[in-house]
């Protein structure tokens, strides 16, 4: 199996990565089921990169149907280190304008039916989450939107609901009176479930509309949300080959090893059907 150190996953609108030289499409299978889609792995700025579209192609699958595990375990076993995960995301604030890009470094999680853990089933781990995102990720994808002089917002806290609705009235004033920026429905599954896979992983968000809070809501067509999303796609593909350019090939941040002291459970005591299951992400520490 062929493998990569870089992967990027891409949300609404981004279900392809041009250029990717010497591309090939690879299917990955894994304990926990299907990958949303092929990867398409190849060869960006020098890098070696593996490419899925979280939706599948042509978005088939909603927020709730994406299969989260299979998509991270997937990255893991092709021998990715580092994910670039985009996301098209509404505005909770004036000043986070369609078209621009944003950096979050918080999550808030509204989900109810997500599942966003490998462990359970006899081996119980706790990793810690309180700084959800690389911060040498961040700087590398911070500096790429500086290269291409696009809009970019560092910080703020991007809330995850549920969907896949859009939010209420109600629900869109009460997560701007909580202090949220951003809002989605994709993200925090995907962040907790490479932090338990030592996996650095950034969300670069694209701002395609302010949520249904904004005056101006009423008045937004889907052309013009689809003109939105096309000219962030154009703008987060740039940015994607200039900070894959950009980051570090080796890790010195605490990304790739969340684990070392995250379980809990006697190893004598972890069934070994567990343990087989979760060897790739476990074996170094159960040795």
């Amino acid at each position: 199996m062929p493998k990569a150190e870089i992967g990027i996953i891409g949300g609404s609108g981004l279900y392809t990565m041009p250029g990717l030289e010497r591309a090939r499409a690879v299917r990955v299978t894994t304990p926990f089921g299907r990958p949303s889609d092929v990867y398409v792995m190849g060869e960006l700025e020098g890098r070696r990169v593996a490419f899925l579209a979280r939706h599948g192609r042509g978005h088939v699958l909603m927020p709730s149907e994406i299969n989260f595990r299979a998509n991270i375990y997937g990255m893991k076993k092709l021998g990715v280190e580092q994910i670039i995960s985009l996301s098209a995301v509404g505005s909770l604030r004036e000043d986070f304008k369609p078209t621009d890009m944003a950096l979050p470094s918080q999550f808030f999680d509204r989900t109810v039916g997500r599942v966003s853990t490998f462990f359970g089933q006899g081996l119980v781990a706790h990793v810690s989450f309180d700084r959800p995102f690389c911060p040498r990720m961040v700087e590398a994808l911070a500096g790429a939107c500086a290269v291409h002089k696009v809009t970019c917002h560092r910080g703020g806290t991007y809330v995850c609901m549920e969907g896949p609705a859009f939010s209420t009235l109600a629900e869109s004033n009460a997560y701007r009176a909580w202090g949220m920026d951003l809002i989605g429905m994709t993200n925090l599954p995907e962040a907790k479930l490479a932090r338990e896979a030592e996996i650095c992983y950034a969300t670069l968000a694209m701002v395609t509309d302010y949520d249904c809070w904004h005056a101006q809501h009423d008045s937004v067509t889907v052309d013009l949300v689809i003109e939105y999303l096309n000219r962030n796609v154009e703008n987060a593909q740039k940015i994607v080959r200039a900070a894959v350019a950009r980051l570090p090939r080796e890790r010195t941040c605490k990304c790739a090893s969340a684990l070392a002291h995250a379980i809990l459970t006697d190893p004598k005591r972890i069934p070994a059907r567990t343990r087989k299951k979760l060897a790739l992400l476990v074996g170094k520490y159960l040795k």
